[in-house]
């Protein structure tokens, strides 16, 4: 369903003549939208609000996403969240906010996961996001490819750039840290148990070799 239509289609849409939709307009009582050309165009979705949203809802439910790096930015998700709110709404589409709290380059959210399942069973017509980035720092093509596929209607409100690159980053640093610093502790009890096996768990063989495997591991984190 078209929502912006001439007049002659939004009289039969609200059963009156061409006539009484013109004195409706002099008086008032609603407003058209002119094309360049000089047209009217009537808007079906303040003119016959339920119909207009009972069509849309056939196409499918409206999703907007919003996300966040880490919980200092708490305040942040919030306004994303009123900010699509608002968009939605004022558009008069029936829609759900998902919103999750983590880095962009972590796929194993809830409300980015609650999404993908929702794209690919079909029942999304549109996904609403303020930056591009707020889906994933790197592999938002992907979730666009799948909208695409499915037909679904991307509409992202801010193309400008997303000036929380700097925090994903901070937060990608502090996650390699943490996974070399478990990684080197996992090929440590591995070493140790192997060469206990073989030199004997007492014997000068195996201590001197988890010595030097210990100042390895020291050296390669201070780096």
């Amino acid at each position: 369903m078209e929502r912006f239509v001439g007049i002659g289609e939004a009289a039969q849409a609200l059963g009156v003549s061409i006539t009484t939709l013109r004195r409706w307009e002099l008086e008032g009582k609603l407003v058209a939208e002119h094309t360049p050309g000089g047209h009217r165009r009537y808007d079906l979705a303040k003119l016959r609000p339920e119909q207009f949203r009972a069509a849309s809802d056939a196409a499918g439910k409206t999703i907007a996403y919003a996300r966040v790096s880490s919980h200092d930015q708490k305040d942040d998700l919030e306004r994303q969240k009123q900010v699509l709110e608002l968009y939605c709404a004022r558009q008069g589409w029936r829609f759900e906010v998902l919103a999750d709290l983590g880095s962009g380059m972590n796929s194993n959210k809830k409300g980015l996961k609650k999404l993908v399942a929702a794209l690919i069973d079909g029942s999304v017509g549109r996904l609403v996001v303020l930056h591009k980035d707020r889906l994933l720092r790197f592999g938002a093509e992907l979730i666009f490819a799948i909208c695409e596929a499915k037909n679904v209607e991307v509409v992202i409100i801010n193309q400008g750039e997303d000036t929380s690159f700097e925090e994903d980053l901070a937060t990608f640093e502090e996650d390699l840290a943490t996974f070399e610093e478990e990684l080197a502790k996992d090929v440590l009890e591995i070493i140790t148990v192997f060469s206990a096996r073989l030199y004997g768990s007492r014997s000068h063989k195996n201590q001197k070799l988890l010595d030097g495997v210990k100042r390895a591991v020291e050296q390669s984190q201070s780096c």
